[in-house]
């Protein structure tokens, strides 16, 4: 039986956050400031087509499907992985941490510098205006958060989970993504995940923390032709 949860995307995009959607015929983005992440209603010549039209030359358009996204026409592929999509089926126990705080829009450049340094994923500019953004800040420097990304009815996303290098080992994506969940679960949403299949660290981390596997998923990203 096919679940909102197989098109994540697309079901964020025609609900709880249409507000940040880009849309051509058929097919929607998020706005660019806020992330590459992109779906068709059907992957078809139109549906591929409109998809193609949402991106300008050299800019990237991002999927996470259950089923790989067909190559569409002009654009060419920059990288498709395996992944995995999991879900914590009970709801968490409130959690919190006195070293963790809730982030605003004046950490976005250090935000976005962390997971440029760490790679979670896409994080542009905006990224952080999805939902609510934790982190730890030590010294004056952020060194760890998590925050939301794609929600649509009875789910949330957990996201951006980044440590930084000097402070790995000390459990702190742990604590974020315990902080995150537990907050998507106070807001009545059921938290899911992503990651590349063979990142077995992050998939230990996750399901130390009540997450299991939901659902194998392919991220593909392409790019349009200059």
């Amino acid at each position: 039986m096919t679940s909102a949860l197989d098109r994540p995307a697309w079901n964020a995009l025609n609900s709880l956050q249409a507000h940040h959607a880009r849309r051509h015929g058929p097919a929607v983005r998020f706005d660019p400031e806020i992330g590459p992440l992109s779906a068709a209603e059907t992957h078809d010549e139109a549906g591929l087509a409109a998809l193609a039209a949402l991106a300008l030359p050299g800019e990237i358009l991002a999927f996470i499907e259950r089923d790989a996204v067909p190559l569409p026409p002009d654009m060419t592929l920059e990288r498709q992985s395996p992944a995995v999509q999991m879900a914590a089926w009970e709801a968490p126990a409130p959690f919190d941490h006195p070293d963790i705080v809730p982030l605003g829009d004046h950490h976005g450049p250090e935000m976005r510098a962390l997971a440029e340094l760490t790679r979670p994923g896409p994080f542009t500019s905006r990224t952080h205006m999805l939902g609510q953004f934790w982190g730890i800040i030590e010294d004056g420097r952020l060194i760890a958060m998590a925050g939301e990304r794609m929600r649509f009815p009875g789910h949330g996303e957990v996201s951006a989970v980044c440590v930084h290098p000097d402070a790995q080992g000390r459990g702190l994506g742990t604590l974020m993504v315990r902080k995150a969940m537990s907050n998507l679960a106070a807001q009545g949403l059921q938290p899911f995940l992503h990651a590349y299949a063979d990142n077995e660290a992050a998939i230990a981390t996750y399901r130390r923390c009540g997450f299991t596997l939901r659902s194998e998923m392919m991220i593909t990203m392409v790019r349009k032709e200059d």
